[in-house]
């Protein structure tokens, strides 16, 4: 966690103007395209992975599909889980988030500038228009990360939990690409007391199409892409044994 408030340090006198440009990023859209916002962010990402000491290795990209919208569900291992993806994933995306961790400074403008969702775990009614929105916007073209399992849990390091399933409704309803997304050691850099680099691995898998789901209710979905993750993950650490 120390590496957390390190990079903070290390930016102290730069974030302020940082944080300004992507205030100004996010309230300005007819001057910034999604495409100007995004690569802002992963200019503040990359700055943050190089004034940290993480390194993110990217696999699979030939797995993302190359027209069209699409739904990245990944395993959640902590705060760094959407930033790694961000960085190596090459097109505009976006996130979904729970709002009541949304407002903190900083991810509060990451939200903003990529129109993220911010979802209240405890409203069913508001999480329904989100998942409405979802859809159409992933009809549309847009890319998004969806975390199935809602949190992540302290110290559950590459283990994984319970993927939900109504996470999956956006998906079978715009009849777009599922990718599953295997995350490797990302709760290193911000969820543990690891010192000296890191480095994390983001694997983009093959993606499920909708006539593959099409007839699958979303908890066999949920659990559909959980295995394929728990696969990935399991082939990995054999690898390194």
């Amino acid at each position: 966690m120390w590496r957390f408030y390190y990079v903070i340090a290390r930016n102290i006198l730069i974030l302020p103007g940082i944080i300004g440009k992507m205030r100004q990023m996010a309230a300005d859209s007819d001057e910034y395209s999604e495409e100007d916002c995004y690569k802002y962010l992963q200019y503040v990402v990359d700055l943050m992975q190089r004034t940290s000491f993480i390194r993110t290795e990217v696999y699979g990209e030939e797995n993302l599909p190359k027209e069209g919208g699409y739904i990245m569900y990944p395993n959640h291992q902590g705060k760094y889980d959407a930033y790694g993806i961000v960085g190596v994933h090459s097109q505009p995306c976006t996130v979904v988030m729970d709002q009541a961790k949304s407002h903190a400074i900083f991810i509060r403008e990451v939200i903003d500038m990529v129109k993220g969702k911010r979802l209240d775990k405890q409203d069913v009614k508001q999480a329904f228009a989100i998942i409405s929105e979802i859809t159409q916007e992933v009809k549309q073209g847009r890319r998004y990360i969806i975390f199935p399992e809602g949190g992540y849990e302290k110290d559950k390091k590459n283990s994984l939990s319970e993927f939900k399933a109504g996470c999956f409704k956006a998906s079978l309803k715009s009849k777009t690409p599922i990718v599953p997304v295997a995350l490797i050691d990302t709760y290193k850099p911000f969820n543990s007391w690891c010192f000296g680099k890191v480095t994390t691995q983001v694997h983009f898998l093959k993606p499920i199409f909708y006539e593959e789901y099409k007839d699958l209710r979303t908890q066999q979905i949920a659990l559909l892409v959980k295995e394929r993750i728990q696969q990935k993950i399991d082939a990995v650490s054999a690898e390194n044994r």
